[in-house]
Parts: C-alpha cells; structure tokens; sequence
C-alpha cells in the first residue's frame, strides 16, 4: 500500500479519497487554491499545501506544482479525482516519470480513450457495436454533407477531444452543416486545444447506460453494476440510479461483457466507466470515462463495494478481490447532484455564500459533500454542493427515500436545483421509468419547478425565521452561563 496519497482535486471527491486513505490507514497531502484555503477539504488531510490563486488554470491544473508539492510531501501516489486532471493523459505521464504512482489507467490508455475518434476506431476494432459515423476527421462543409445524407438525418457533430457536454451540435439538414462545422471547430479548439470534429447519426430517443468496470493489472476485469444516466441537461448528468429500470439480466450480462470487452480492448486497468446509448433495444458504445465518476456513489450502495479503496489496491498491484459471480446488486440506488444553480434561468450557476444548511439524514441516505454553513460557492469552479444518494429495497422504496430526503434538505443564500429534482421524481413518466435523455423537454419539467420553487421558498423563509430564534435562545442561554462562571469566579474570589 501506499505510503502516502497527495489528492489532487477539491470538494466533496477529495474528501472521498481521503476517506478511503483513512480507511486504508494511509496518510493524505491536499492541494488547495487561495479561493480553498478554508475548505473543509483542506482541513481533513493531514497535510495541506497552496498551489496558487483560485483560477483552476493557475492552480489545480497547474502540473508541475502539484508535482513538485508530492515530491516534497513525500507522496508516493497521486488520485485525481474527478475532473481537473483525472482524465489527462500529460499529468498521468509526468506521474510516471517521477516514479509517483498515478491512481487511475495508464497514461496511453487516457490518451487513447481522449480522442473520441481513436475510442470509437479501438471499439470497431474489437467488434464493440457504435453509433454510424465517421472514423476520420471532418474537414470541409462538403464532405460533412456526403457523409450525413448517407447515414441519414439527423446527425450530430462532436469534438473528438470533447467532454461533459461541450462541442456537440445536432444537425437535422445540409443547410445547417456550414454554420454548425465552423461553431463547433471553434467550440473545440477554444475547450480542448483541439478543434478536429466528427459526426455520428443521431439516436433518436436515446437512453445513457453505463457500467462501471474495474481492471487489474493481471487481465482481470469485471463489471460492477449497471446505472441509467438519463435525465441530463445540456447533456450533463443530473439524477442516476442503479440499476437502469429497463435491465433484465440477461441485458445486463451481454451489455456488461461488451463493456469488459472495451476495457480489454485497450488495456484498461483500475476504475472506470464504459457508457452506452440504448434506443429501441439497440445499444451503441458511447465512450469510455477514465476515472472515478461522480455517481460511483450509487454503484457502491447496491453493491457494498468501495470503488475508491479499490483503485488504491488495483494501482498497488494487488488483484482484484472477486469475480464476477461474487458481485451481486441488492436493492436500488439513486442520486441527485445537488448543485448551485437556477433551473429556471436555464440552469445558469448561483455562486455566492451559504447562510442556512440543514442536509437530509436517516435511513438509507447518503451525503457526499465539502461545504458548511458560511461557505461561498465560488465562481471558479463547478457548482457542486453535494451529491444526495438514497438506498432502498427497490425502486419504489428508493424514489419514496429520495423524496423524503429532498424534503428536508435545506440551503439557503443561494439558489440550488433541489426543485428540479423533487419536479423530476413526482413526474409519472419518471416513476415508470420512461426515461429518455430528452426528458426535460419532452415533459416540461420547467413549469412543475416554478410551482415547487414558490413552496419552498415560504417554506425557507419559515425555516430561516426558526433558525434564528432557535440561535437567539442558544445565545441568551450562553450569555447566563457565561454570566454565572463569571459571578461564581468572583464568588470564589
């Protein structure tokens, strides 16, 4: 085992990481920008050190510092969470001419698995099923015409180096091909560095399945479970569950053996994703994350297993611990990604600071999160509060959990999605598992927010009022004892 892990990333994923550290009896280094140095993150490693301003170009993306700060600490591993650097290729490869350990695939597997293009080349390769596409670069208006008319319309255009949403356009004619190449080349180039595009047919009502994959590095790779990504926006996940409602067993075993044939396709090793399209009964290879994803917490929860303490023995080398027959799902799991954002202001960020904060609790519920009360949501970075997730004996039970939970969650001096997702889970398409990645549009799920958005703000404004003459009370209280001590001192005088 290692000893010592520097965390390079913020926020409740490396807390995440220090708790598995902990549990490993592994000491952890944080790494922390000015606009950080109060986080709770900071505080809960054993060792904390500054990496620059709070911009993540000059801090958290900063390579070489954080580099530098491992070899100083001592670190002999580094876990990247997710985002910032978890995915990039150059920081595993500087990982790996320093002799520091880099938690996560090797560095040519995440350089691969980062060009769309050469993934979806990988998978044809290996007989995986994709989307009709290009495997080449799209170059010219002309030749981007040719090849959608062959494969129909619509069709979307990517960024090959793209992510999280960004540079993809659906084009649904050859008269929107020449603005739609040049924003999305632009898009990319700005994003990624890197402004090559492809295309893809456009899967009409498509559903986003994943299945979250571990691999040693002796050959052994299982599936873990399954997870139905479907409600997004802007596609960016929102709300998962695992299982996917729609899994027999048999899908999940063909679909789960595709996804360990991707992963030993390229020489994958320790945790990752490989994320399908599902239409129709037909499913098509997506792409594969690289790293530990933000709704990992769902697959533990039905599983039992702990996929952050499993990345640090796969990248000790040790090998996995079962097989795929040891690996059963029991019961049902959700989670919502509590964000600070306005659903009615097209999901814009809400940044600023956190003046109540009451999270759910009780049976069945997890909390995922780094911030507390008087915290400030910082414009700097992703508007993350916590990540929500709830276990229950099935799906019924899990949705009933979820909204309990959503109920009594309470934040208040910024605004957060909580109405969109308790708007999700009343809505009866939701409950029958109806799911599409188009849902918030085909459903109008924006209107039903307004309506809960009022509610709960009678209800905060409620709650703000108690909390203060609960505080006032806790106050008075204080000052007579603090009265008494001091009275009984001079009595004792």
């Amino acid at each position: 085992m290692f000893n010592k892990v520097l965390v390079a990333n913020r926020g409740e994923i490396a807390i995440r990481a220090m708790r598995a550290c902990r549990e490993l009896g592994v000491p952890t280094v944080a790494v922390y920008s000015e606009a950080d140095k109060n986080a709770i993150f900071a505080k809960y490693a054993d060792d904390a050190y500054p990496i620059g301003p709070a911009p993540s170009s000059q801090s958290y993306l900063n390579m070489d510092v954080i580099i530098d700060v491992a070899k100083k600490s001592g670190a002999d591993g580094i876990h990247p969470g997710y985002g910032f650097l978890s995915e990039n290729a150059v920081f595993a490869k500087k990982c790996e001419e320093n002799e520091i350990t880099f938690i996560g695939p090797p560095s040519n597997v995440i350089e691969q698995m980062g060009s769309k293009i050469a993934a979806r080349t990988a998978m044809i390769k290996a007989g995986v099923p994709v989307v009709p596409g290009t495997e080449k670069p799209i170059e010219d208006v002309e030749e981007a015409v040719e090849i959608a008319d062959s494969i129909g319309y619509p069709v979307i255009i990517k960024a090959s180096a793209g992510g999280g949403g960004i540079g993809m356009k659906i084009v649904y004619s050859k008269d929107e091909f020449g603005h739609a190449l040049t924003m999305i080349k632009s898009v990319a180039k700005s994003a990624f560095g890197d402004s090559t595009v492809f295309i893809e047919k456009y899967v009409d009502e498509p559903r986003h399945i994943e299945f979250q994959i571990l691999a040693d590095k002796h050959g052994n790779v299982v599936y873990v479970s399954d997870r139905e990504c479907s409600i997004q926006r802007r596609h960016q996940k929102l709300i998962e569950e695992a299982p996917s409602p729609i899994m027999t067993p048999e899908l999940r075993e063909e679909m789960g053996g595709t996804a360990i044939k991707a992963a030993k396709a390229i020489g994958y090793e320790n945790a990752g994703t490989v994320e399908f399209l599902y239409s129709k009964g037909e499913y098509y290879f997506l792409e594969v994350n690289t790293r530990l994803q933000v709704e990992h917490t769902i697959t533990e929860l039905v599983t039992g297993i702990d996929l952050a303490k499993d990345q640090m023995h796969i990248a000790c080398g040790d090998r996995l611990p079962y097989s795929q027959e040891d690996i059963k799902i029991n019961g049902w799991a959700i989670e919502c990604r509590i964000n600070a954002e306005d659903p009615l202001n097209d999901f814009a960020p809400s940044p600023g600071k956190i003046r109540r904060y009451r999270s759910a609790g009780g049976p069945g519920v997890r909390i995922d999160s780094g911030v507390h009360v008087g915290y400030t949501i910082s414009p700097y970075y992703d508007s993350m509060i916590s990540k929500l997730s709830v276990w229950g004996r099935d799906r019924e039970e899990a949705i009933a959990r979820m909204e309990r939970a959503l109920y009594e969650y309470v934040v208040i001096g910024v605004t957060t999605n909580i109405p969109f997702h308790k708007a999700v889970l009343r809505h009866e398409a939701f409950r029958s598992g109806d799911l599409t990645t188009h849902f918030i549009d085909d459903y109008n799920i924006i209107d039903e927010v307004k309506n809960i958005v009022k509610d709960d703000a009678e209800k905060g404004a409620t709650l703000a009022s108690a909390l203060d003459n609960c505080n006032q009370k806790v106050a008075a209280v204080s000052a007579a004892i603090g009265a008494y001590v001091s009275a009984a001192k001079d009595q004792a005088k």
